[in-house]
């Protein structure tokens, strides 16, 4: 993104970043997360190269995406008094994560800025979920 402004943010404080594949993208996302969000999506995105070091990375939708050979497993996005990790197979977890979705087989874990992230319930859930087919977007 060199030469790229000051990124902007939607009402909810979600960062725009343009459409992109990789690690840099995501890492584009992460640093333009406002306030405590940025240290939070370092955490999440470390957690998950530790527990799949070939993950597959890219941004769609002003969201990153986290996967694999066969589709995507989890997905980040910033509201604006919380962060929200989405798991696609997340209803096939143990335990599951605790936020339904109207999307079929997809749940939540909503992370607000005085919680601190459960870095070992989320490489459970990841070490589930990179087992399980992925999604295709």
């Amino acid at each position: 993104m060199a030469g790229a402004g000051k990124p902007t943010h939607s009402s909810s404080s979600n960062p725009y970043i343009p459409k992109g594949d990789g690690d840099q993208s995501v890492q584009a996302y992460i640093s333009a997360m406002p306030g405590w969000k940025s240290a939070l999506g370092r955490q999440v995105d470390e957690t998950v190269e530790q527990v799949l070091p070939s993950v597959r990375k890219q941004v769609r939708w002003n969201t990153p995406f986290y996967g694999k050979d066969d589709g995507w497993f989890l997905a980040m996005y910033c509201y604006k008094n919380y962060v929200q990790i989405t798991f696609m197979t997340g209803a096939s977890l143990d335990p599951m994560p605790p936020k339904a979705s109207k999307v079929d087989g997809v749940r939540y874990l909503d992370i607000h800025e005085d919680e601190a992230l459960d870095q070992e319930q989320l490489a459970d859930w990841l070490q589930q979920a990179v087992k399980l087919p992925g999604q295709e977007l």
